[in-house]
């Protein structure tokens, strides 16, 4: 797919004079068959700075950032999320974009304790997946009632998947807002005190590509070594719940069950599905309000 960055530099001044930042210069208008990149002032605006760099995300870890790609720190995250209609929850630690917007990787930290792995040989992707779906539906209401498009999950675009050697769980999902389609690929990084969530966000027509090139940056990702998984010590905190969990929402799948749904909006809205909650907004700017049948 080819995103039409005059459409997005379009969308980028309009983020940055809902941010009250002035914007570089005037978005070009009439057609040139390549349009220009985005500016340096439109990045430094979102707070954003072009790869090649290692982006620090918050003293927990590191990525390499390639040539080619955008990246901010977690107050830069929690900017670009909010001006495309997201909720966020503090615990944005940064984002990487690709230069032509079609597809982007969010990094938050829950520090839930350290996650046992006993559970890597027992991932029943079709139980996760009707658990997903009925979190979903509690979330929804939550949505409606704060005025966010409301979601469906529409099945596996890569069932759960747990690498024992890098302590990396990777799933991918395919959910439907308004009249789009958006894959989320997920990967939850181990660590001692919690776990990185990574989500890639990308239209369906750019998954395979745009998975391959996430895959590879979030091979660099390494966590500084007191955070990493191999540093645990007795006496830290142990996580409450493993990995089927983690997929299916963590704290979400016990909330259903409990009764706690209302108390735990937070941890429904901006949790597992977070950056897929912003899709009717962030798709239908970032895609330049393609179809449904293009989208599908």
């Amino acid at each position: 797919m080819r995103v039409d960055l005059r459409r997005i530099r379009g969308t980028f001044h309009a983020f940055v004079a809902l941010a009250g930042i002035a914007a570089a210069e005037p978005v070009p208008q009439g057609g040139s068959e390549e349009p220009p990149a985005l500016s340096e002032s439109e990045i430094k605006a979102l707070g954003m700075s072009r790869g090649p760099m290692v982006g620090s995300l918050e003293g927990l870890a590191e990525i390499q950032v390639p040539a080619g790609y955008l990246f901010a720190k977690g107050d830069g995250t929690r900017k670009l999320l909010k001006l495309q209609g997201n909720l966020t929850n503090d615990t944005e630690k940064g984002v990487v974009m690709s230069e032509d917007l079609s597809w982007f990787l969010v990094f938050e930290f829950s520090e839930i304790g350290y996650v046992k792995d006993d559970e890597k040989d027992k991932l029943d992707a079709d139980a996760i997946l009707s658990s997903l779906k009925e979190g979903n539906e509690a979330a929804n209401g939550e949505r409606r009632r704060r005025g966010l498009p409301t979601l469906d999950v529409v099945g596996w675009e890569q069932p759960p998947h747990y690498d024992a050697a890098t302590h990396n769980l990777e799933w991918a999902t395919r959910a439907r807002a308004l009249a789009h389609f958006v894959v989320n690929q997920n990967t939850r990084l181990l660590g001692r005190r919690g776990v990185m969530e990574v989500t890639l966000v990308c239209g369906p027509e750019d998954f395979r590509g745009a998975s391959a090139l996430a895959k590879e940056i979030v091979g660099t990702f390494r966590f500084t070594p007191e955070q990493a998984y191999a540093s645990f010590r007795r006496g830290d905190k142990i996580a409450e719940y493993g990995l089927t969990a983690l997929v299916a929402g963590g704290a979400l799948a016990a909330a259903a069950k409990s009764g706690l749904l209302g108390k735990l909006w937070k941890v429904i809205v901006v949790g597992v599905l977070a950056v897929v909650a912003a899709i009717g907004k962030a798709i239908s700017r970032l895609f330049g309000g393609k179809t449904a049948r293009q989208a599908a």
